[in-house]
């Protein structure tokens, strides 16, 4: 049993979530668990088929990042699809990074590989346990009916299978979108935070806390204006807190779909550049997908106020297929985080400031991770 810290006050909550927090409790007294054997052969055939077509995607980063996107395409009313591509995005950027010209540089290998296999294990952990659910109700939709008792015959928590009966019946696209943010944060938060071989290797490292102090840790999203992409974003801190990261993607949603104008912007953006894991997709005029520069350390600034200075090479950021071999996972830990009813209150929407300029932040950070390789050629082997 994964266990989930309580909030220390309570929030009022709407008619509407006091019922989804009386099916919750419910759930929690209900003992009785449907297996896989226990279904009919047509509902088997649906499991299988599902966990097919999961399995085919969910090959390395590119491929999850464009299911989401076509997902969304598809199912506009399923938000967390088009939040979940615009964040695997950066993790694909992320990805390469380590492989490119600044953090390459300040990492040894070993580092490199360990740093890749915990991003890559979140980013594949998310969508076996994300996309099955899309696959599930894309198939109810063409039932017309639900199939959402199938979901813990897929290792889904009992949590996603109240929250999208509720959106069967209600089509609260909000409700659905953070109950994935709280589900997919909380599913990760003993596989991956609290596992003590990434307490170690990660958490526990010099590496992980530079990135902190430089705010390397920020989420992109471009949009589509003219010539050169623009960004808004976030940063995140303070990435082992579940609640912070909850926080965090209910800011994310806002800013993906607050502003009409500003959704339409970034999703024309994602269609019109296909992801590779490259951040030359956003801004070609600073990084290049192919290698510019001379072999061996870093001699001389190349960036000033987020330009290029003149005559010097762009910053190397390779395509992922380039940098990372596919990974080959071990199967999903077993188990269900959810046991506390409570959760119920991220679900409450709330209006809050969130203007997403990160633009000044982001260059701020290239510029720092510059300097940090020039005043050392190996800061941590």
């Amino acid at each position: 049993m994964f266990f989930f810290k309580k909030k220390k006050k309570t929030e009022p909550l709407s008619r509407h979530l006091h019922d989804i927090k009386r099916k919750l409790k419910k759930v929690l007294l209900d003992t009785c668990t449907l297996k896989i054997e226990d279904l009919s052969r047509e509902d088997k055939a649906i499991v299988e088929q599902i966990t097919k077509i999961t399995k085919m995607l969910n090959i390395n980063n590119v491929t999850r990042t464009q299911a989401y996107l076509d997902f969304y395409l598809r199912y506009p009313e399923i938000h967390w699809a088009f939040l979940g591509h615009a964040v695997s995005r950066n993790g694909g950027w992320n990805m390469t990074d380590l492989k490119g010209d600044l953090l390459s540089r300040l990492m040894s290998e070993e580092k490199q590989e360990e740093f890749f296999e915990f991003l890559e294990r979140g980013n594949w952990l998310i969508f076996q346990d994300a996309f099955p659910q899309f696959l599930l109700y894309a198939e109810s939709i063409r039932q017309g009916r639900s199939l959402f008792y199938l979901l813990p015959c897929m290792g889904i928590s009992r949590f996603m299978e109240v929250i999208w009966d509720d959106f069967w019946q209600r089509r609260d696209s909000y409700i659905l979108a953070m109950a994935q943010v709280v589900n997919e944060q909380s599913y990760l938060e003993a596989r991956m935070i609290q596992n003590p071989f990434y307490k170690e290797k990660i958490f526990q490292t010099l590496e992980f806390f530079l990135q902190d102090l430089l705010s390397f840790n920020q989420i992109l999203f471009p949009s589509r204006k003219g010539e050169k992409a623009s960004l808004t974003g976030m940063t995140i801190h303070q990435f082992g807190s579940l609640h912070e990261r909850i926080i965090l993607g209910r800011r994310l949603y806002h800013l993906l779909f607050k502003d009409r104008k500003q959704h339409k912007e970034i999703l024309a953006w994602c269609i019109s550049r296909a992801h590779t894991g490259s951040r030359k997709d956003y801004w070609p005029h600073i990084f290049n997908d192919v290698n510019e520069g001379l072999p061996g350390p870093l001699q001389i600034r190349r960036l000033k106020n987020c330009r290029l200075i003149k005559g010097s090479p762009k910053l190397y950021s390779p395509q992922l297929e380039h940098a990372w071999p596919n990974m080959k996972h071990r199967p999903a830990e077993p188990g269900d985080w959810f046991d506390d009813s409570g959760v119920v209150v991220y679900l409450k929407e709330k209006e809050e400031p969130v203007n997403g300029k990160i633009t000044g932040d982001y260059c701020e950070t290239l510029q720092n991770l510059e300097l940090a390789v020039l005043a050392k050629k190996t800061v941590f082997i």
